[in-house]
């Protein structure tokens, strides 16, 4: 039987027809795990005693682990299986829940985080390819949804118990443990969506090409997408604590919430924009971004969580479009045979722009203060922004235009 006589058959029966549901709720569980330990990380500062600085180190080998996952074994699924390699990725994120339920320090956070990083990168691979191979079309759109929306529920449900259950540094991870445990019996439950192939071990050997196609519509967008995602990185590590310091709310739930309102007004602009062409998405997602964040600075001189937060989703909305735009702009470039080369590099400045720019915000922080490092962050952003705006502006025989 053919592949896609198989993925045919699976579509009709029953557990074909949880197949979808089931890879999309795995995916948002490994980015809800992902972003447990955010709103957390204030709880840590004070009971380690370690600097903003480190807290944007134990956010940022996460990052380093994910993206050495996702080049080393991101394409291994295609050769052992989709199935075996989650579940794999499971029993590891397991891992990592002990080593936070375990933490006594600094180190033992680093530990966890690498573990989870790697997890997270294997799996979101897998399951990703998995989605495609029941439905190209849908398993690309929730391929871009799943993975926000679960960034959400993890800081906002981390939140809540902390907030309002017992042992805030134990209970997330436990409940986080168990739901993965549930994932790991009902994965046998579906269909396996591909077959087993040779090559097992070339697979392993990291592919980075950028097209020559491609170069000048990727170099044109580079100051954007790293603008993209030094947002996203400096919500997901520092920003409950910008939260806490700016308005003086030691509410977990504050900081969650302005957190998760950048990945749920993020998920709902892909959604929305998902059946536009690159050019409308941008046009909409940079002007987005630039005032959401003028409107993040802004809530946070005045204090107020009501201006930081509709700052934050107009921001978040900008920053999900944004993304979806500069994939839309540069997928379509490449030649089948090229867009794993692409997805690397794309990946590799992706999480470099994700990690290293949090860390150097940790070091402001601990020199200026968290105000005075958010402003200079934000400048930074609307400078990368701007620069990015005209380098689209200036490219000559651009494919898409922001003017």
């Amino acid at each position: 039987m053919t592949e896609s006589h198989s993925t045919a058959r699976h579509a009709i029966s029953p557990a074909g027809r949880r197949a979808p549901a089931y890879y999309a709720a795995t995916s948002a569980l490994f980015l809800a795990a992902s972003s447990v330990p955010t709103p957390l990380y204030r709880l840590y500062q004070r009971a380690f005693a370690f600097s903003p600085v480190l807290i944007t180190v134990i956010f940022a080998v996460y990052a380093f682990s994910l993206l050495a996952a996702l080049l080393i074994v991101g394409s291994i699924s295609d050769h052992l299986g989709r199935r075996p390699v989650i579940f794999a990725s499971i029993l590891l994120n397991m891992v990592a829940m002990v080593l936070f339920l375990m933490a006594k320090g600094p180190d033992w956070l680093i530990a966890a985080r690498i573990v989870q990083g790697f997890a997270t990168g294997a799996a979101v691979s897998s399951i990703g390819a998995a989605l495609v191979d029941l439905d190209p079309i849908r398993g690309s759109i929730t391929n871009s949804l799943a993975p926000l929306a679960g960034m959400a529920a993890g800081a906002l449900g981390a939140s809540l118990l902390i907030q309002f259950a017992p042992a805030p540094t134990l209970l997330v991870y436990i409940v986080t443990f168990a739901l993965l445990a549930l994932q790991a019996v009902l994965l046998w439950l579906v269909p396996e969506t591909t077959s087993r192939r040779a090559g097992l071990l070339a697979s392993l050997k990291p592919e980075v090409a950028v097209p020559p196609q491609v170069r000048r519509v990727l170099l044109a967008l580079t100051p954007i997408n790293v603008a993209v995602w030094a947002l996203a990185g400096f919500y997901l590590s520092l920003v409950p604590s910008l939260v806490t310091a700016t308005t003086g709310s030691t509410m977990p739930l504050v900081g969650g919430s302005v957190v998760a309102a950048l990945t749920i007004s993020g998920a709902t602009a892909v959604f929305l924009l998902r059946k536009r062409s690159a050019a409308t998405i941008m046009k909409f997602g940079i002007p987005g971004m630039t005032l959401g964040i003028l409107t993040v600075i802004a809530g946070m001189h005045a204090a107020d969580v009501s201006i930081l937060v509709l700052g934050t989703l107009t921001a978040g909305a900008g920053f999900g479009a944004t993304f979806l735009g500069t994939v839309r702009s540069i997928m379509p470039l490449a030649k089948p045979d090229e867009r794993a080369g692409l997805l690397s590099a794309f990946y590799i400045q992706s999480y470099l722009a994700f990690s290293v720019p949090a860390i150097l915000a940790g070091f402001l922080s601990k020199t200026l203060g968290f105000a005075e490092a958010a402003d200079i962050y934000a400048g930074a952003i609307l400078l990368l922004v701007g620069w990015g705006v005209l380098a689209l502006r200036t490219s000559q025989g651009k494919p898409l235009s922001v003017a």
